[in-house]
């Protein structure tokens, strides 16, 4: 009678269950994605085969496989499997845990997987705890964060640990998982008669975002809302899902942006390196990812003034002109007009020719002066508006470029040989180009040329 009762709470419970937490996969061949990690010839794959499991940390987004993995690993490796989420347990909790993994060890060599959910949850003496049993073997830590964990984990945890990072699903292995959802007669929806539609499932599988849990709840939302539960199913019955039954059973996903985190950093950096890369539907999908998520728009304003300098430069001096027009405009309307601003300003970044050629000169410039490179300014450049100044030699047989015909004049203005700024073959900087050109030329030239802004200046010829 023990053993028909427990088989009754079991289908309870098992009932009571939600579809994502059902459709688990019950063993690795059932995981689907993170082939970069599982996939043959991969190293989690080879530690697993090898029986060489060591300490991990699993870092990616909610709804990609972290902790149904952990459970996986385990049974796969037959150690005993103990779970905790860092928001609820403390430093006794663990304590025990550990001493559990310990005399399990002792007892009959069976060694302890700890997965600890948000494990970036625990501050650097909670997590130090761990560090003593880590390292001895004691317990097989499987941490999973959905924070960077080279920030969050203490670094002395993290030098233990192989980190692993997890993606998002992509939009096949959603469909793969759902149409798996649908036809499983034992945990998922096989036994009734649904008649999803291809517009429905493709649906699901891109509003998830890669949530894979997300997919799944949609799916049975959608089934219960027809009308039949568990207790009521009625084989004969067709539950029809559509496109419009698919929207309504699932909402936007809530876009994932830490303004302090990774996303933020993350962002602006494909932000940047489209601008730079001349791809202007890029960088305006990044631009309107941190609009839509609340970033503060003159720190998107300041970004596009540095990229003018450091990636744009004098291939097109008007950029920065742009990038100041809509660093102005931005801080005096703000959101939501300033987004017109920063979008034609993100177009005029990513569509002007580049050159890096000014940064460039001035790090090297910099790293001289730094390096202890300090040139004395010569004395013909001194200043020489006080009295006395012409006695010292300041300022004497300076020659004003003005003076001369061609606005130029052959002067030493530094007093070693260096060249900084070399200017690139794109945008105006062509220009300056055959400006410095000819500045060379007339240096050791008296005769009379055009230069190349059409001024009368020596030849040369």
């Amino acid at each position: 009678m023990s053993g028909l009762w427990d088989q009754r709470k079991k289908e309870n419970l098992q009932r009571a269950e939600p579809l994502a937490m059902r459709m688990r996969p019950r063993n690795l061949d059932e995981f689907i994605g993170q082939e970069h990690l599982l996939g043959e010839g991969r190293m989690l794959r080879r530690m697993l085969q090898a029986d060489r499991l060591t300490s991990v940390l699993f870092y990616g987004p909610p709804g990609t496989g972290k902790t149904t993995l952990a459970r996986l690993i385990a049974e796969y490796t037959q150690r005993r499997f103990e779970q905790a989420n860092a928001v609820s347990v403390g430093v006794k909790e663990v304590r025990e845990i550990l001493d559990r993994a310990r005399m399990h060890l002792a007892q009959d060599a069976r060694q302890t997987i700890l997965f600890l959910d948000e494990i970036h949850r625990f501050n650097r003496a909670q997590q130090d705890v761990l560090l003593g049993d880590v390292e001895r073997g004691v317990v097989t830590l499987i941490g999973a964060t959905t924070e960077n964990p080279y920030f969050a984990i203490n670094s002395a945890l993290v030098s233990r640990s192989q980190v692993f990072q997890f993606e998002l699903h992509d939009q096949p292995q959603i469909i793969s998982i759902l149409k798996r959802a649908i036809t499983d007669p034992e945990r998922g929806f096989g036994k009734r008669d649904l008649q999803v539609t291809d517009e429905a499932i493709n649906h699901w599988a891109t509003i998830c975002d890669g949530d894979a849990r997300r997919a799944l709840t949609a799916l049975e939302i959608a089934v219960l809302s027809g009308g039949v539960t568990d207790e009521q199913a009625d084989e004969n019955q067709t539950i029809h899902i559509n496109l419009e039954v698919a929207q309504e059973s699932i909402q936007r996903k809530a876009i994932v942006y830490d303004g302090t985190g990774d996303d933020h950093y993350d962002t602006i950096s494909a932000f940047i390196k489209s601008m730079r890369g001349s791809d202007p539907d890029a960088a305006i999908y990044w631009l309107a990812k941190m609009i839509a998520a609340g970033e503060d728009p003159r720190f998107i304003a300041r970004r596009i003034a540095i990229l003018a300098s450091e990636d744009i430069g004098n291939a097109d001096p008007r950029a920065i002109t742009v990038a100041a027009a809509a660093y102005a405009i931005t801080e005096r309307i703000g959101l939501p007009e300033c987004q017109l601003t920063l979008a034609q300003a993100v177009i005029y970044m990513a569509t002007a020719p580049k050159s890096n050629a000014c940064t460039v000169a001035i790090s090297k410039a910099l790293s001289d002066v730094k390096a202890g490179r300090t040139v004395p300014v010569p004395k013909h450049l001194r200043d020489g508006h006080y009295a006395g100044a012409k006695e010292l030699g300041h300022a004497v047989g300076y020659q004003y470029a003005h003076n001369s015909e061609t606005g130029y004049v052959d002067q030493e203005y530094l007093g070693v040989d260096v060249q900084y700024y070399q200017p690139t073959q794109r945008g105006y900087e062509q220009r300056i180009g055959q400006f410095l050109e000819w500045v060379a030329n007339q240096k050791s030239s008296t005769d009379t040329v055009q230069s190349p802004d059409n001024t009368q200046v020596a030849d040369k010829d």
